[in-house]
């Protein structure tokens, strides 16, 4: 496995559980019947696919339970065998009940389940392309979604087999990299989702002396990702070839848009299995040892750092050091072919001391700053006037979650009030779970309103005969739609259970 030796292929005593590291619990299946003699399941016996899929599982947690501890032992080996690993056929399985099954297909036009028909021939037939160096990546589907700021952001839709052979690889490079990537990275990692990201920002600004903040965000990063900075990334830790042309393979299949193929010399398409975790490792190098080593040799007071992706958070003691990092990091990013965004990033007087410092200075009050979907303000608390961060929904998009579900009501129209219930609540529960951290209670139960509101004219509009009157449309609101409540705790409150 590393280093040229097949050790991999021994079965080593583990001295504890292996974590699961990126892949998801795949739903239960459907209890299929014995077809013998009209005989059911005897008592106590498992069905033979669930005890299969249990098999690939242990089977497959094992092999990555051994890339883990090696990648562990030594932080500066390189990996020479891993590409076994990939076209297993318990990798392989593992990887393709872990894909969502309504996902829209690709230039395939194959769906999850027209591929389950022959799950197994498929599966090894793929998995013999993969030995022989046979497979060959197809064209990533070009497809848009609108942003908040109006332009539209580039989504690529993979083959499904593209997607199985990305999840598979994923899974395997996940053991070796969740190993080097640092704490203050959270965007798509295992077990680490937006509000750890969001928690630890918020734990940072109260307990260090941060007085300047660094919003940053990059200009198109997953579009500009240079393909041979990547590759030179990949290989301080990846010394398969067999590995490495895979992924050639799937930053040179191009793009399909309006039936017409172009080639992508630089970028990675959002929406694969692989582009997040590929952004991850190319950031790794670029920004994340980058700061960690700035901050120890020339930072003099506190500095913090929260990053998501290609969305960045770094907090400052000093006006100072603020503007030298931003200047210097601008350099750093010009390195690589990458660029910060003009209007999305900030520098900012933000903290505990930022409100009597400005005011001292005749100025307003500190300027707020935007993070994974949440507005950060200074404030104090009632009770005793301490600083703290208040957290609340970004207005910009709950007026764009609004016009959405606007236009969505205008299409179930003429749909029965019980079945539009259900979605509206779920759509409005969905909203609370996220946007419900303390402070945000005022938004959620702004946004409530709005809903019941937009339901109400689209119910008024059903009938011109009679009206619906607001005592009926409140007992429809309280049925249908739940209210607003605190999900998540105060995160300094979160991290010291978790410590």
């Amino acid at each position: 496995m590393m280093n040229g030796s097949r050790k991999s292929d021994r079965p080593v005593e583990a001295t504890r559980p292996a974590n699961k590291i990126g892949m998801l619990a795949p739903e239960a299946e459907v209890l299929m019947a014995e077809q013998v003699e009209q005989r059911g399941l005897a008592e106590g016996k498992l069905p033979r696919q669930n005890t299969n899929r249990a098999q690939d599982r242990a089977t497959v947690q094992s092999a990555l339970g051994r890339i883990r501890q090696a990648a562990v032992k030594d932080r500066q080996a390189k990996f020479t065998s891993l590409m076994h690993h990939i076209y297993d056929l318990s990798m392989l399985r593992e990887a393709y009940y872990a894909l969502k099954r309504d996902a829209a297909p690709g230039v395939d036009g194959e769906t999850w389940r027209q591929y389950r028909e022959e799950l197994e021939s498929n599966l090894t037939d793929l998995c013999g392309r993969l030995r022989r160096g046979a497979y060959r990546a197809k064209a990533v589907l070009r497809r848009f979604i609108a942003k908040d700021d109006g332009r539209r952001r580039p989504l690529g839709v993979t083959a499904l087999e593209d997607k199985i052979v990305q999840r598979a690889t994923v899974a395997v490079l996940n053991a070796i990299y969740e190993t080097d990537f640092l704490g203050f990275s959270y965007g798509y990692r295992p077990g680490k989702g937006q509000h750890n990201a969001l928690d630890a920002l918020y734990t940072g600004l109260l307990t260090r002396k941060v007085s300047w903040v660094l919003d940053g965000d990059l200009s198109s990063f997953f579009d500009g990702l240079d393909h041979q900075w990547l590759i030179k990334f990949l290989e301080h830790r990846i010394a398969d070839q067999r590995v490495l042309r895979l992924i050639r393979k799937w930053l040179n299949a191009g793009v399909l848009e309006k039936g017409q193929w172009s080639c992508s010399e630089e970028g990675t398409p959002q929406g694969g299995s692989a582009s997040p975790l590929l952004a991850n490792i190319y950031l790794h190098y670029v920004f994340d040892l980058w700061v960690q080593q700035w901050r120890r040799t020339k930072a003099n007071g506190d500095v913090i750092v929260v990053r998501w992706a290609d969305d960045f958070v770094v907090g400052f003691q000093y006006q100072a050091e603020a503007e030298r990092f931003h200047q210097e990091l601008a350099e750093r990013f010009a390195k690589f072919k990458l660029k910060l965004h003009p209007e999305k990033t900030r520098l900012i007087e933000f903290g505990r001391f930022a409100a009597n410092n400005r005011k001292r200075r005749g100025q307003g009050k500190p300027e707020t700053f935007n993070f994974l979907g949440f507005t950060h303000s200074c404030a104090t608390k009632r009770s005793n006037g301490m600083f703290t961060v208040n957290r609340r929904t970004i207005s910009k998009r709950k007026r764009t979650k609004l016009s959405e579900m606007k236009k969505e009501l205008r299409k179930r129209l003429h749909q029965a009030v019980p079945q539009v219930g259900h979605w509206l609540r779920s759509v409005v529960a969905g909203h609370n779970r996220y946007y419900g951290v303390p402070t945000n209670l005022q938004s959620l139960y702004s946004f409530r309103f709005n809903v019941g509101r937009l339901w109400y004219r689209s119910l008024r509009r059903r009938s011109q005969r009679k009206r619906l009157t607001w005592e009926r449309m409140r007992r429809l609101l309280n049925h249908w739609l739940p209210w607003p409540r605190v999900h998540h705790p105060y995160p300094l409150r979160r991290l010291g259970v978790i410590t």
